[in-house]
């Protein structure tokens, strides 16, 4: 309560009437490094999401629908109004402030931190306001806030990417030509460490290193911490013509920047550089030529990804097995317990690199926060009753996985039998799909809510999300989603090669949440005289509850395709198990 309180005094003295902290590092990353969790920080909520405004006298909190639950209950007592973002009657943040300051009044925050399409929509709708873009106020009230990250860089082999770095940035030059660009500015962290074939651990489970880009048709300059890089590493940027600078001489360099066609996406820079960029050059809007080619991955990152997807079900099927073996007998199990019993599947399989995100293992009324993470004040025991929500995955040098799977621990109602049937069945209907080239995720979204739709139910939240390759396991620009939500970027066309996500999900409030999800390659399928067409391979290998299902709901053809995706699982998975591992696995994978 005193961090807001002594924020607003600092406001009160610089006459600034609003100050806007996102969620978001220089780079508009999703996941951010302690170093930018100012949000949470400031008000205790630790989603992923979420925009925290801080006026002279109040604070208000937007969030999205996967974390109504949780804001509400991590803020409750605390001097924030919670923002449900998408809820009706809520304003955006733009339309907030379009009514809450009048002429006259400063509204600041850090430049670095928000998108210059953010800042560029606040400037149109606030034509009155002065804005102050150049301060950062976290600094002066969190005195021990962490430094920036620091993490070794490290390479990936053409064995694993499919691609040279030249090859890649011979790629992005083309469209550089294409566009009549002569400089390109890549600020997205991903993109970066896709195009150099390079990780590291700056932000926790998402593999990635704080640096900037700067390409030319004859150079490529790079911007990061130099002391990140072993002598192997600075050998094989030199080979490459890969001119090195230090992390922050990017914003000087870029003020040199003159009577240039600058290619940059408006929804990644950051405002500060924007306004370094805009005097003296022509600013070409789009998006990063490598957000496309990063997502449709190759024939090697396909191969590479599947082989991860095995490695996954197999460390899955494990946990299943110790999970539905022990529960009856087991005092100890817990939230925790298990999810770091499967965490050590998943460091047992060959090229393990981390988990893609801190796991999801959510016990009844927990799973009905969609982004639920136990922690040791809310860890619940495991009991042999109702349901377990486990949504979980991992980095390997194969590629990057994200699975869910809601478990039965003893005998379910008729009703979260119906529920969970219902889930099964959204997650068929998306994943038989068959669709004309040139079809988008917002086109198909309706097959994986139409089930749940018809009980007049819902979920606040999009179906599916791109993957990355031993990236963020969150990937634009593909997706699943009924409407289009601009900040989201996951409403591209898709296209083979492309790996998205299939997860529906039922959610109840103080009851339990259901959740099943498998990732799906975009493939051909067909070419005729109407067209050509594209469908799914469903790439996630694992058994989804047999215990859970009510068999007489699904309809024959739901049955075969259950039946057909069990069969699948347990030949991909019988070579890696114990004997009594596939006993019980051939059991759980049975014909129904």
């Amino acid at each position: 309560m005193d961090k807001i309180r002594n924020f607003q005094k600092i406001l009160g003295r610089k006459q600034i009437k609003a100050y806007i902290i996102p969620t978001s590092d220089y780079h508009n990353s999703e996941y951010v490094s302690s170093y930018f969790k100012g949000r949470a920080f400031l008000t205790g909520f630790t989603g992923s999401a979420g925009t925290l405004i801080i006026t002279q006298d109040k604070a208000y909190l937007w969030t999205d629908g996967r974390y109504h639950i949780q804001a509400a209950k991590q803020i409750e007592n605390r001097p924030i109004v919670l923002m449900k973002q998408g809820n009706p009657g809520v304003p955006t943040i733009t339309e907030f402030l379009s009514n809450y300051l009048i002429e006259g009044d400063t509204l600041a925050f850090d430049g670095k931190v928000l998108s210059a399409n953010m800042v560029l929509e606040l400037i149109k709708n606030l034509p009155n306001i002065k804005i102050k873009a150049d301060e950062d106020i976290l600094q002066e009230v969190w005195s021990d806030r962490p430094n920036l990250p620091f993490s070794f860089i490290y390479k990936l082999e053409t064995f694993f990417t499919g691609k040279s770095f030249q090859e890649k940035i011979n790629l992005i030059r083309e469209e550089m030509k294409q566009k009549n660009a002569t400089v390109h500015i890549l600020t997205s962290l991903e993109d970066q460490a896709w195009l150099y074939n390079l990780r590291a651990n700056d932000i926790e489970h998402t593999p990635v290193f704080l640096a900037y880009t700067i390409i030319t048709y004859e150079d490529c300059y790079l911007f990061l911490d130099q002391r990140k890089l072993d002598k192997m590493l600075e050998s094989y940027l030199k080979e490459n013509k890969i001119i090195l600078n230090t992390y922050f001489y990017f914003y000087e360099f870029i003020k040199n920047l003159n009577n240039q066609n600058i290619l940059v996406d408006y929804n990644i820079i950051n405002y500060s550089t924007y306004l370094n960029i805009i005097s003296e050059n022509t600013l070409m809007n789009f998006s990063n030529p490598s957000l496309l080619m990063k997502a449709i991955k190759n024939e090697t990152e396909i191969k590479n990804i599947i082989s991860a997807h095995i490695k996954d079900g197999v460390a899955f099927t494990k946990f299943m097995y110790y999970l539905k073996n022990n529960i009856q007998t087991s005092s100890s199990m817990s939230e925790i317990s298990v999810s770091e019993y499967l965490q050590k599947q998943r460091e047992n399989q060959e090229g393990f690199v981390d988990v893609s995100f801190n796991t999801i293992c959510a016990y009844k009324e927990h799973a009905a926060m969609m982004h639920y993470s136990a922690t040791p004040a809310t860890n619940a025991t495991l009991k042999p009753e109702d349901l377990l929500l486990i949504d979980s995955g991992g980095h390997y040098l194969d590629g990057t996985t994200d699975i869910t799977r809601t478990l039965a621990l003893g005998s379910l109602t008729s009703t979260q039998k119906l529920h969970f049937t219902t889930v099964l069945k959204s997650v068929i209907a998306l994943s038989e799909a068959v669709f004309l080239k040139g079809t988008r995720g917002m086109n198909l979204d309706i097959l994986a809510r139409g089930p749940i739709w018809k009980l007049l139910m819902d979920y606040k939240c999009g179906t599916g999300h791109g993957v990355g390759y031993l990236l963020s396991v969150h990937e634009a620009p593909n997706g699943f989603r009924w409407k289009t939500v601009p900040e989201r970027n996951d409403s591209a066309i898709l296209v083979p090669g492309m790996i998205t996500t299939n997860e529906p999900g039922i959610y109840l409030e103080n009851k339990y949440g259901i959740r099943i999800e498998n990732e799906l390659l975009c493939v051909e399928k067909d070419s005729n005289e109407f067209g050509e067409f594209l469908g799914f391979e469903t790439i996630t290998y694992a058994p989804i509850d047999l215990d859970a299902i009510e068999k007489k709901l699904l309809t024959s053809d739901e049955k075969k395709w259950l039946n057909q995706y069990h069969e699948k699982v347990f030949e991909t998975l019988e070579p890696y198990l114990t004997n009594e591992e596939k006993e019980w696995l051939k059991e759980y994978t049975k014909a129904i």
